[in-house]
């Protein structure tokens, strides 16, 4: 994509913008001198909605006037509060209703979904990983190795690029996959790889576990509300996520868990039981043996905490407003403007490590710069210095994400003009 570098086109881009009215929605960090920064950062924290603060007092207030009544008799009852989120995760991935489900944190719900699918035994007790995970998720796949009994310098196997390579080619971890198969218990990759960017096939990686008898997870906290998914299609069996990214829901917010519909009614699948996700109609009968809800809500522990769901109240209709395909056709354009822009000006002093394959990324775009750690570091904190929200990760990457939601074509413009500005 080869476009004008001037700041007229990007302008010109934003008014012609379908969703540019979207990034109203929104409170926009203000620079110290005024005016607003530039936030390209949504890939750790989206911003505030301007609907948070409507929506949590309004709870705050049935807090205060109905107390314990508030589960029945508030405007949206307590009881089933998590239950108006679900429509709108299932479209978000892709998944009937009775697949998803709002609750607990990602790496909790990430243990909640080992403890069912993990199901390691002598011989097959391997989980697939990709070598720069996350580190929370990392940690809990060791864990859960060790739990098992099981060693995780055996166990763990961490499939990474090939050398002089930033990002997995598919081919890869299916050739891995079907070649040791027969040992590996669970597949757990991320829909969009948080380093690099990388946007992950997952129906390939699937099919292709699924061929080998592996359960198969993804972690979606920098996938949804940034890519399209078509989990139910795709025939994961779990997934799970954060929502305090591109779901904007703020930090600490609840999280979320995908179960395909062939699990909903396998009641004796092992899990780790909560009173939440129990039966509803006999829920309060206060029962002494468990009998799960079929479908993902069956994996709850708790109920929800209403504060830290409300946000995404205020947040999830603007996704249902704009359509995920009306979203990614933006962030398609976006991204495409920015790797255009950077190639452009300054081709000679970076590297983008994210694939250049738009179907093989979301919004964001993790750069190399041509300098010394040092050198980059301080052309980072230049940024910061002139209010450019972007991502630091050592020792000479900046992850920067448009987000189509909120980031404009003048934002992208503004970015490359204070980096080109920095690196001089």
């Amino acid at each position: 994509m080869n476009v004008p570098v001037e700041r007229t086109f990007a302008e010109q881009q934003d008014a012609a913008d379908p969703l540019a009215s979207l990034r109203a929605e929104f409170f926009i960090p203000q620079r110290e001198r005024g005016g607003d920064s530039v936030y390209l950062c949504g890939h750790s924290l989206g911003l505030q909605p301007r609907g948070v603060a409507r929506v949590l007092n309004e709870e705050l207030k049935h807090w205060a006037e109905l107390a314990v009544e508030g589960h029945f008799a508030s405007s949206r009852p307590w009881l089933p509060y998590h239950e108006q989120l679900t429509n709108s995760l299932a479209k978000l991935t892709g998944a009937q209703p009775l697949e998803v489900v709002a609750m607990n944190s990602l790496t909790v719900n990430l243990h909640l979904m080992l403890a069912s699918f993990y199901r390691p035994r002598p011989g097959r007790a391997a989980i697939l990983v990709e070598q720069t995970a996350f580190p929370s998720d990392q940690y809990a796949v060791a864990s859960q190795i060790k739990y098992h009994g099981f060693d995780p310098n055996t166990a763990l196997i961490e499939i990474g690029p090939r050398a002089g390579e930033d990002v997995l080619r598919t081919d890869d971890i299916c050739s891995l996959i079907e070649r040791e198969g027969q040992r590996i218990a669970t597949v757990m990759l991320p829909g969009v790889q948080y380093l690099t960017g990388q946007r992950f096939d997952i129906a390939a990686i699937t099919r292709c576990a699924r061929r080998q008898g592996c359960t198969v997870g993804f972690d979606l906290a920098h996938a949804i509300g940034n890519v399209p998914l078509r989990l139910h299609d795709w025939d994961v069996d779990f997934a799970v996520w954060c929502s305090y990214k591109y779901l904007n829901a703020g930090p600490g917010a609840i999280g979320g868990c995908f179960v395909h519909e062939r699990h909903a009614r396998a009641l004796d699948l092992p899990r780790f039981a909560g009173w939440w996700g129990h039966d509803k109609q006999s829920r309060f009968q206060m029962p002494a043996t468990f009998q799960p809800i079929a479908g993902a809500e069956g994996w709850q522990l708790s109920n929800p905490p209403i504060l830290a769901a409300a946000p995404l109240l205020a947040s999830l209709p603007l996704f249902d407003a704009a359509g995920m395909d009306g979203l990614r056709a933006k962030s398609l354009r976006l991204t495409a403007y920015l790797q255009s822009i950077l190639e452009a000006r300054l081709s000679q002093s970076l590297t983008v490590t994210t694939p250049s394959d738009p179907e093989a990324r979301g919004c964001q775009l993790s750069i190399r710069l041509r300098r010394s750690s040092t050198e980059a570091r301080a052309a980072f904190d230049a940024l910061a210095e002139q209010g450019i929200f972007c991502d630091w990760r050592e020792p000479d990457i900046i992850r920067v994400a448009p987000v189509p939601l909120y980031n404009s074509f003048l934002d992208v413009w503004q970015f490359v003009a204070a980096l080109e500005q920095a690196l001089q």
